[in-house]
């Protein structure tokens, strides 16, 4: 049996204490992940970490908008397609594709617009990966003679990015907001993905969804690893639904200590 561990957005700014948008949780969560690596090379087969990666002028940052008296949304704004109708929130930058992107967002069910803090900065120290699980990725590498992959998402300004294989509203002429049939496929290859990371509220329920979208022949393979991902703050319920389904499609949930054992 072959395994993969598909591991989301496992970096500074989400997992340490000191980081601009930390996750509670996330610290202990790199512990048990980077446990989990280091105790079980031989089971682990190849290992994809995703990257949540932006610029300072991102739709989900501050800077992005302004009200009619000039001031930046606060971090943790909801922005509705009636505020920028109504221009209660304005957008600075490209402001008919940021005011249809907000629409899209709602007509097709997804999470609402909201802002978050200037986080996972390109070429930040906050994009990079937790000390913790470089230390053992490394160690994998060098007991497997295989290298981990590292896959960037969120660099275009106009679209969140939270599930790793698509763009929340994905743009038909910037080829990296679509789907990643590539790394589905690569990721099928395994009869097993174990599925962990941040913020289990938000990356890693996307995440999840897409697969189960996207890529039903993956979804017999999946294992949540659960005591490996938190919650934004105050924010699970919005994911509720999506592991609620992944639940009545067999998805399967275990704690770390259960995935080798």
């Amino acid at each position: 049996m072959s395994n993969a561990l598909l591991i989301i957005d496992t970096q500074f700014d989400f997992c340490h204490p000191d980081g601009a948008l930390f996750v509670p949780g996330a610290d202990q969560d790199v512990q048990r992940m980077a446990h989990l690596i280091e105790q079980h090379p031989q089971q682990i087969d190849h290992i994809v970490v995703t990257l949540d990666t932006h610029h300072v002028l991102d739709i989900a940052h501050p800077m992005f908008w302004h009200d009619a008296s000039g001031n930046h949304p606060a971090p943790f704004t909801p922005i509705s397609g009636a505020d920028v109708d109504s221009r209660r929130w304005v957008p600075r930058f490209e402001a008919e594709k940021a005011r249809q992107y907000v629409h899209a967002l709602e007509a097709g069910g997804q999470f609402q617009h909201l802002i978050w803090p200037e986080h996972c900065l390109l070429g930040s120290r906050g994009a990079a990966l937790h000390d913790t699980l470089l230390t053992a990725l490394r160690s994998w590498t060098h007991a497997r003679d295989r290298d981990y992959v590292a896959v960037q998402k969120g660099l275009y300004p106009l679209t969140e990015h939270f599930g790793i294989f698509q763009a929340q509203i994905p743009d038909p002429a910037v080829p990296e907001t679509q789907l990643n049939t590539a790394l589905i496929a690569e990721l099928d290859r395994f009869d097993t993905v174990y599925l962990m990371g941040e913020a289990k509220s938000h990356c890693v329920a996307n995440s999840l969804k897409q697969l189960l979208d996207f890529a039903p022949e993956l979804v017999a393979k999946l294992v949540i690893v659960t005591d490996c991902t938190s919650d934004v703050t105050g924010l699970g319920y919005l994911a509720d639904p999506i592991y609620a389904e992944a639940r009545t499609r067999q998805v399967r949930f275990l704690t770390s200590d259960a995935v080798f054992s």
